[in-house]
């Protein structure tokens, strides 16, 4: 395996296959998105920002649960691969929370005339983003990599409640928010619309699993580099110690 590459890793071939998967579904969401979906008879075209926005809302959500799991598994079982799993899917996630908020804002802003507005659903939105941030903070200030890795992983399950919140926040507080696009009560727009929006969240989830694999073994990588370099250091110091001990 070269160096920096995931090239004969398990299930490379598989997550390749995924990834070029993702490159052709995410191309066509993109022309549904901009040719077959009509414009919004009240937004007009800049509604085409919803089939970004949802999406990536959605995914991020996937991706935080995963780190919840993750978090919840690496407390049970101890296992570094759990807290790979749980720092490589926040991560993603925090991307994709940035790109929902950066978003947001610019579809604001022509509809609400701002770029933000302290909504109930933006505000948990934005709450959400801290915690994730906060939660690579901890990880960066903490020397020790298992208290590192204890302390990410509650904070990984605590700040998962948010997600729920976000989710209920447009029926318990009064918002600006659009409701739910598709509810029990059968989808709020044309089909050629849900269509799409479907189209683009298959594209976003492809994305999102291609990306975490290959974030996961950076991270196992990582970790196995922090290792060796650490039994170097302790040779290093034992063969000091015997030759100080000899003098």
């Amino acid at each position: 395996m070269k160096q920096g590459s995931t090239r004969g890793l398990p299930g490379w071939r598989f997550a390749q296959g995924v990834g070029a998967l993702a490159g052709v579904v995410m191309a066509i969401a993109l022309y549904m998105a901009f040719v077959y979906a009509p414009a919004d008879a009240l937004q007009g075209d800049v509604q085409r920002i919803f089939y970004l926005h949802v999406p990536m809302a959605w995914v991020a959500f996937l991706a935080f649960f995963v780190t919840f799991i993750g978090g919840i598994g690496y407390l049970w079982k101890r296992h570094r691969g759990w807290d790979q799993l749980a720092r490589a899917s926040a991560e993603i996630g925090l991307v994709f929370t940035t790109i929902v908020l950066l978003s947001g804002s610019l579809w604001g802003k022509p509809i609400w005339g701002t770029w933000w507005t302290w909504d109930a659903r933006l505000t948990t939105t934005l709450l959400l983003w801290f915690i994730y941030l906060a939660y690579f903070m901890l990880r960066s200030y903490v020397s020790d990599p298992e208290r590192a890795a204890r302390y990410a992983a509650v904070l990984g399950i605590f700040g998962f409640i948010d997600v729920p919140i976000i989710y209920k926040s447009v029926d318990w507080w009064r918002t600006l928010h659009p409701g739910p696009v598709v509810s029990t009560g059968g989808a709020a727009m044309p089909g050629s619309m849900v269509v799409t929006l479907l189209v683009a969240l298959a594209a976003t989830t492809l994305i999102y699993a291609y990306m975490l694999y290959q974030r996961f073994w950076i991270e196992r990588t990582k970790d196995e580099i922090a290792d060796y370099h650490y039994r170097l250091y302790e040779r290093q110091l034992a063969r000091e110690m015997r030759e100080g001990a000899s003098v």
